[in-house]
């Protein structure tokens, strides 16, 4: 009996993640649009972040932000990712990506686009926008909106 009782409790204090429910994927959404954005979140000399927000893709819960950047509008030869967990409850999904290693004092143009685990784009992107970065001790720093 004492065996039975300390397996049992041991089993409840320590949930094994095999163990955890796995949801299926929502619903994709009919049709995925930036809704706010894309926009300089805060800059530095060495790194910068832009952040997004469009209708909840749905689909897997595990997504990605992409950026496509570079130097030339016509050459966005960097890519940078950032993962992020879809809120199933939210009609919205705000999304940050990190570019960096970046120069001081240069323009950069980009535009973003998200995709899911697998790697199929969510069907939306940005047209081209553009963005230069502060000199060195210099700092560019937006508060986020709150999504509507």
């Amino acid at each position: 009996m004492t065996l039975t009782i300390t397996i049992l409790s041991g089993s409840l204090l320590s949930p094994s993640p095999a163990n955890a429910q796995l949801l299926p994927p929502n619903a994709k959404a009919a049709r995925v649009r930036i809704t706010q954005g894309p926009e300089l979140e805060a800059a530095n000399g060495y790194l910068t972040i832009v952040r997004w927000t469009t209708n909840n893709p749905g689909g897997s819960d595990d997504h990605f932000a992409v950026i496509h950047y570079g130097t030339d509008p016509k050459n966005l030869n960097e890519t940078a990712k950032s993962h992020i967990r879809l809120n199933r409850s939210h009609s919205y999904t705000v999304f940050r990506v990190r570019l960096g290693p970046v120069k001081p004092k240069t323009t950069y143009y980009y535009k973003v686009t998200s995709m899911g685990s697998d790697g199929k784009s969510d069907g939306e992107e940005s047209a081209i926008n553009h963005f230069t970065t502060p000199g060195p001790g210099e700092v560019i720093a937006d508060s986020p909106p709150q999504p509507k």
